[in-house]
């Protein structure tokens, strides 16, 4: 039985989603970083990270203390994007339901490594972007945040997640 949301957040955005979703749900969510509140290891729990080169932040080391009873990466892109790769890249089981929300973007929010990183692919990345002839609605959005920041948490993002959790 599902007990727990876990979470980690750079800039804020995953944070939201995890406050909703408990709110939601009525699951307690925890800051993986917070090394005095979290749950037991073992625990079942809904593993929420914010999407970085395909991956999902934080879900290797989430994965070796918990068990992983759902995963929802935050980004960019657009919500219900990017499934295969994440799932490939990350290594999560078939069985294990992957969920995409956008997220938000504030180049001002980053820090460190990954301010650099962003600095460095950003305007790579709005160039494609606006080559693009055939943009879709979400490589618009996307495109957009790029250029202008932006939060696109909303609770209905999460609808999806919320279904399969009331299912189970």
């Amino acid at each position: 039985m599902i007990k727990a949301i876990v979470y980690t957040s750079n800039t804020g955005f995953t944070a939201q989603y995890a406050e909703i979703l408990s709110r939601r749900t009525g699951l307690p969510a925890y800051d993986s970083e917070d090394s005095k509140n979290k749950p037991e290891q073992g625990t079942e729990i809904v593993y929420m990270g914010w999407l970085c080169a395909g991956k999902v932040k934080g879900y290797k080391a989430a994965s070796q203390r918990y068990k992983i009873c759902a995963v929802c990466g935050v980004g960019s892109g657009g919500t219900g994007t990017q499934l295969d790769d994440i799932r490939k890249n990350d290594g999560i089981s078939e069985t294990v339901p992957l969920f995409t929300v956008q997220g938000g973007f504030d180049m001002n929010r980053l820090s460190g490594i990954y301010k650099i990183m962003m600095k460095a692919v950003k305007g790579k990345i709005i160039r494609s972007l606006q080559e693009k002839t055939d943009r879709t609605p979400d490589e618009d959005a996307c495109l957009d945040m790029l250029q202008n920041g932006g939060n696109y948490v909303r609770e209905e993002n999460l609808s999806d997640i919320i279904k399969w959790y009331e299912s189970v």
